[in-house]
């Protein structure tokens, strides 16, 4: 049997990240400090929406109206995704950003005046309840309202801040910290698939014999940690 041979990776996009996708704007905000180490990201749409869909896993999702991406339903369009933090509490940031878009007439129209609209705004939250040391601090709509004012700030294809901001601000990863990253890909079609993610994962991100982080194993099988290296982090870590 002749083993297949893996293709050659897809070019990134100019920012290797999900603004690579025309359209797209990210914003983030958040709250560090005096109790407080959570954040939210928003995902604005352009003007008119974009076509979502969903697929909802895990054993204890937080969600808010993903139920209206169903293709059976009456809904087409969303004008924003937000992602954020605080569990179940930090749903209400998608209130925020759904009076920001009823601010620009932004929405589903219900009525004949051009104000009356309901944004569509699907969100997932993540759990760090009491990460920053105050079981009550979480996101809540005035930074939701932020996150969106944020991305509107944006220009169309501008980076996006990875790493312990917006979402990702309170998350942790196997036992190290997590945090949002996004990256994106031109196919041979010309068509760009981008995604972004906010990790806040259970399981390792680290090969256990080495001490690398799976991606960098990906990246670069050799890439791997002097034996010392690895040895001293697995002290702090039982420390800790």
């Amino acid at each position: 049997m002749t083993e297949q041979q893996a293709g050659p990776p897809y070019p990134t996009g100019p920012q290797d990240a999900l603004t690579d996708v025309l359209g797209l704007r990210v914003g983030h905000a958040q709250r560090i400090g005096d109790g407080h180490l959570t954040g939210t990201t928003v995902v604005l749409a352009p003007e008119g929406g974009a076509v979502a869909a969903v697929d909802v896993r895990g054993g204890g999702p937080g969600t808010r109206e993903t139920d209206a991406l169903d293709p059976r339903n009456l809904v087409q369009h969303v004008e924003a995704l937000v992602l954020t933090g605080g569990s179940a509490f930090g749903l209400d940031a998608a209130s925020g950003v759904a009076a920001w878009l009823e601010d620009q007439g932004r929405g589903f129209r219900v009525g004949p005046d051009p104000a009356q609209v309901v944004p569509v705004v699907p969100a997932a939250a993540l759990f760090d309840l009491g990460r920053g040391g105050n079981w009550r601090a979480r996101p809540d709509a005035a930074l939701g309202r932020a996150a969106v004012s944020a991305a509107a700030g944006t220009e169309p294809g501008a980076p996006v801040a990875q790493g312990n901001t917006g979402a990702g601000t309170g998350a942790v990863a196997g036992g190290l910290k997590g945090g949002i990253g996004t990256a994106s890909a031109i196919l041979p079609s010309g068509a760009t698939v981008a995604a972004l993610a906010a990790v806040n994962a259970a399981g390792s991100v680290t090969d256990p014999r080495t001490g690398a982080l799976y991606g960098h194993l990906y990246e670069d099988p050799t890439a791997l940690p002097a034996p010392e290296v690895h040895a001293a982090a697995l002290r702090r870590l039982a420390e800790a």
